[in-house]
């Protein structure tokens, strides 16, 4: 065989290889979608209970419970179960009084630096979790989406840029079933700098209703950590 032959013949096994990773790809994107698809729409019939632990240098902060269920409009709707806090006591600092008024004012002003961060990260949060099929479907297009199978184990899914610049999420899928075992986050807020990461741990109910069990969010440069349990889940009373 010539050199020339030779050559066009690896380029057509190069090309094949190509077209069956693409092929590959086609694949299990499509059947992330249609497991998104299938398990969100039956995870709206039920309500469930969000469990959210802050914490800050590692010493828990806050902690909140809400009552969640999706509403007519198919957005999440929470209502709190957290009994009302009470007012705080007038400080009795006498003649130092001045001097504790500020020192409250302090704290209270990082309260509320935290209380508009942890606000606007929960806000990214639901931006990524769970992930949709629109915007999957738009990464594919645009070839931002790389699929890696693994022997004996998850296939590896990365999607550059989903949502912002510089982003990354990386999910795992059931090579059998083409479900959502676990999705992993890289991205920031406010600015690149400020990175933020999300580990989710996915899970399903008995009938297929896809739901993230529990949502880990780091932020190291606020040195934040923030937890949302999601469990509890029952039938919607109709």
């Amino acid at each position: 065989m010539t050199t020339r032959r030779i050559g066009a013949a690896c380029l057509a096994m190069a090309a094949i290889g190509t077209g069956a990773i693409l092929h590959a790809q086609a694949d299990q994107v499509a059947a992330l979608k249609q497991s998104l698809q299938q398990g969100l729409a039956k995870a709206r019939q039920y309500e469930w209970i969000e469990t959210t632990v802050i914490s800050l240098k590692g010493e828990e902060k806050a902690r909140t419970q809400k009552r969640c269920f999706y509403g007519p409009d198919g957005k999440v709707q929470k209502v709190s179960l957290d009994q009302p806090a009470k007012p705080a006591e007038p400080s009795r600092g006498g003649g130092r009084g001045g001097r504790g008024r500020v020192k409250e004012h302090v704290v209270e002003k990082k309260k509320d630096e935290m209380k508009d961060y942890m606000e606007r990260a929960a806000a990214l949060i639901h931006q990524y979790v769970p992930p949709t099929p629109e915007r999957i479907q738009a990464a594919k297009d645009a070839g931002r989406i790389t699929v890696t199978p693994q022997a004996g184990g998850p296939v590896h899914l990365v999607i550059a840029q989903y949502l912002q610049p510089g982003d990354s999420l990386a999910l795992d899928l059931d090579p059998a079933a083409g479900g959502l075992r676990a999705l992993n986050v890289h991205t920031w807020l406010d600015k690149p700098e400020d990175v933020v990461t999300l580990a989710v741990q996915m899970n399903t109910l008995p009938d297929g209703a896809l739901y993230a069990a529990q949502t880990t969010l780091d932020a190291k440069a606020k040195n934040i950590t923030v937890v949302i349990q999601n469990s509890g889940h029952r039938p919607v009373a109709k």
